[in-house]
């Protein structure tokens, strides 16, 4: 069992330099990690310079590519040049079309670029195993799972989004934290301090999650609230109870899931580690490998695979 945090500044062969290379003259490749809340951009210049964009979240189930558009506009274009190459890793890319909602924006500003777009689980599968096998997950605003065979997904459940499925993801827990305040079933000493924390009123929280978009980033806006608490049983139940729904509904559903190694990208997988840890080898899984953030192994995978 490890877990891994290695940082862009321990890539091989690559010098990470936080600043906007002369990108006139040199040729660049783009990588993008993109889920529903925030998208992280590596522009990788022919020297080997690295420069980090973010934006919003890319999600084309929310996203029109007008809007996709804009903000690159706003806040990559101005920093990358002549880049050949983009590969774009993304919540919601399930299919080609979804895929053709961000491929149609990056297009507009790199016309000549090569542009590949994938689901951000083929990214996780990257970025945690490289060419190798094992089962890639993903905790974060969402959640999926899959079996890679060192190219491609070959096993896959269908997550379902935070309405039917997602279990374990910041969504679905803050969808079932609301819950359990505005029902009263969280305990009364939690309730306190959820209502002087977030001021939040039932019209309120009604109103972002039925009638505004992007009610996923809303409800996983409320998973902080439980790692601050963790101490507390109710939240370290609470979530031990939603990890179990994970591994039971997903991992498990998977063929021969106790056969390979099992990793984890994302935020909520990484900050709750300990808590998915004792979950898995409660089910005799103990090989684990834990990613906060996958653009870094991106980048090393798409820079030194050949």
């Amino acid at each position: 069992m490890y877990i891994c945090t290695r940082c862009t500044k321990n890539l091989i062969g690559l010098k990470i330099q936080e600043t906007t290379p002369t990108f006139e003259t040199l040729k660049m490749i783009l990588i993008a990690d993109s889920g529903s809340t925030k998208t992280t951009w590596k522009l990788v210049a022919g020297n080997g310079n690295v420069t980090t964009i973010s934006t919003s979240g890319m999600n084309p189930f929310f996203r029109t590519t007008e809007e996709i558009a804009a903000e690159l506009e706003e806040k990559l274009v101005p920093v990358a040049g002549n880049v050949e190459h983009v590969f774009f890793y993304g919540a919601g890319v399930v299919n080609e079309e979804k895929g053709a909602v961000v491929s149609r924006a990056i297009s507009r500003f790199f016309p000549s670029a090569k542009i590949e777009t994938h689901s951000d689980l083929l990214g996780a599968c990257r970025a945690l195993f490289g060419k190798s096998a094992g089962i890639a997950c993903i905790l974060g605003t969402g959640s999926n799972a899959c079996i890679f065979d060192g190219e491609k997904i070959a096993a896959h459940v269908s997550p379902l989004g935070f309405i039917l499925g997602d279990e374990g993801s910041g969504a679905v827990m803050g969808k079932h934290l609301l819950g359990d305040y505005f029902k009263e079933v969280m305990p009364a000493d939690l309730r306190r301090i959820f209502a002087e924390k977030y001021q939040l009123s039932r019209d309120e929280a009604l109103n972002r999650v039925y009638r505004e978009q992007r009610p996923n980033h809303f409800l996983a806006t409320f998973v902080p609230f439980l790692a601050e608490n963790l101490e507390h049983e109710y939240c370290r139940q609470f979530v031990t109870q939603n990890f179990r729904s994970f591994v039971e509904r997903n991992i498990q559903k998977l063929p021969g899931y106790n056969e390979f190694p099992v990793g984890f990208a994302g935020s909520v997988a990484w900050y709750f580690s300990d808590i998915m840890i004792t979950v898995l080898a409660e089910e005799g899984i103990e090989n684990t490998k834990f990613l906060k953030d996958p653009i870094d192994e991106l980048v090393r995978f798409h820079t030194e695979t050949k």
